[in-house]
């Protein structure tokens, strides 16, 4: 199942999907011209214009979404929020799994399965905390 963006930044999305159609057909050298809408017609002057107006506007909504985003990860930042993937293991398990590996030569696979972790945790946890 896809997962659908957020309430704000769908429009933006469908913006975005209009105006790709409207390149692929002016490539093609077709034009858009919608059935509903007088003003969706990209065959005429005045229809080339307001799709510029909407093109606008995507790239607008785009920056002030990229700049909303940045705002609220730097926040969150300053008040030590963690961002991203909880760690699988902590500091003690850590050292213990270097203990395992470096110490007791268990295989990095034996060490995952006892841990309950993907093998791929397990070099980073040798590798990255020395």
């Amino acid at each position: 199942m896809e997962s659908q963006p957020p309430i704000q930044s769908q429009g933006v999305f469908r913006t975005l999907h209009l105006l790709e159609v409207a390149d692929r057909l002016r490539e093609k050298g077709a034009g858009l011209r919608s059935l509903c809408e007088p003003w969706a017609d990209t065959t005429v002057p005045y229809g080339q214009m307001i799709l510029g107006v909407f093109a606008g506007i995507a790239e607008f909504e785009r920056a002030l979404s990229r700049n909303l985003t940045e705002t609220g990860r730097k926040r969150a930042k300053e008040r030590g929020v963690h961002l991203g993937r909880p760690a699988k293991l902590n500091a003690e398990q850590i050292a213990t799994i270097q203990k395992l590996v470096r110490d007791e030569n268990l295989s990095i696979s034996e060490v995952a399965a006892r841990f309950g972790v993907h093998k791929a945790t397990i070099y980073r946890a040798v590798t990255n905390n020395k």
